[in-house]
């Protein structure tokens, strides 16, 4: 049986929601609209929904470790953000080189390291890559080129990482050592035409992966070995990326994106889903 979809938030349809990210310390769901661009969030108490506004593309949000503000990945690199004083301070970028890509999308992995892809903003040149911010601050070129670097995520042991390259409709996985060296790169997935591209990613309890389907309308659940499970249609043919939220991790948030979908009614909404399955503790950067 396919889950109840809530609609949470459309009052400002998303032109290109991303990155949702569950802070138990605020117990607020953050998401970006990398097109508009803002920062928006939902009190999962309240149902209010927030939005502060930014001067350039904000690709995502992590928080950090024992601290109020966060990291932050803009098109011009990456930066710290501080919500209370409204304080947007830079860290560097990372593809000096490449004036015309973005920072897209990231997770943390064990270690408190950031893992966040990059891409072409108008999507015409293989230039992306997948980067690694470090707790001091510095950071590393891990893997390319990538057209759409997209949706990490995580085994359950830590010891893989899941990235996508979008435009080739591909879902990789490498191994992922201790000292953040990564390995064996192969592909784990790839998505037929008719499912879309592959798109944000998660990872839930029992270690199987919900991907979002940017053209499919979908987001789905594959086990470890990249085997279908589940697959569960939405209203919206951009969907964008998931996490799980709530104090009990048994709330599936799902963001999508009204560009190219305008005519869509339900395009750029925030979904909320019961799956039946619980998401994973989410973890804060580590400097």
């Amino acid at each position: 049986m396919d889950p109840q979809i809530r609609i949470v938030a459309r009052a400002e349809r998303d032109r290109l929601g991303e990155g949702p990210v569950w802070v138990p310390e605020r117990e607020r769901l953050f998401w970006v609209d990398i097109a508009a661009p803002a920062l928006r969030w939902l009190d999962l108490a309240s149902g209010a929904v927030g939005t502060r506004p930014f001067p350039e593309p904000l690709g995502w949000i992590i928080p950090r470790a024992g601290r109020r503000d966060f990291i932050v990945g803009l098109k011009s690199g990456f930066a710290v953000f501080d919500l209370e004083a409204d304080r947007l301070t830079p860290i560097g970028d990372p593809e000096p080189e490449y004036p015309d890509n973005r920072l897209n999308d990231a997770k943390v992995d064990v270690a408190g390291r950031i893992w966040a892809g990059s891409m072409h903003e108008a999507e015409t040149a293989v230039s992306g890559a997948l980067h690694r911010l470090d707790p001091d601050l510095t950071w590393r070129r891990m893997d390319g080129a990538y057209g759409v670097a997209n949706g990490p995520t995580f085994s359950l042991d830590g010891r893989i990482l899941y990235h996508s390259d979008s435009a080739a409709r591909t879902v990789y996985a490498l191994d992922l050592a201790g000292d953040g060296t990564l390995s064996g790169k192969r592909a784990f997935l790839r998505f037929p035409d008719a499912w879309g591209w592959p798109d944000g990613m998660t990872t839930d309890a029992e270690g199987c992966l919900w991907i979002a389907h940017w053209g499919g309308a979908r987001i789905s659940r594959l086990d470890p070995e990249g085997r279908l499970m589940r697959a569960i249609a939405l209203p919206a043919p951009n969907i964008t990326s998931c996490a799980f939220a709530g104090a009990d991790l048994n709330r599936l948030f799902v963001t999508s994106a009204s560009r190219g979908a305008e005519h869509v009614p339900e395009a750029g909404a925030l979904f909320e889903l019961d799956v039946g399955v619980r998401g994973l503790p989410p973890r804060a950067f580590g400097g």
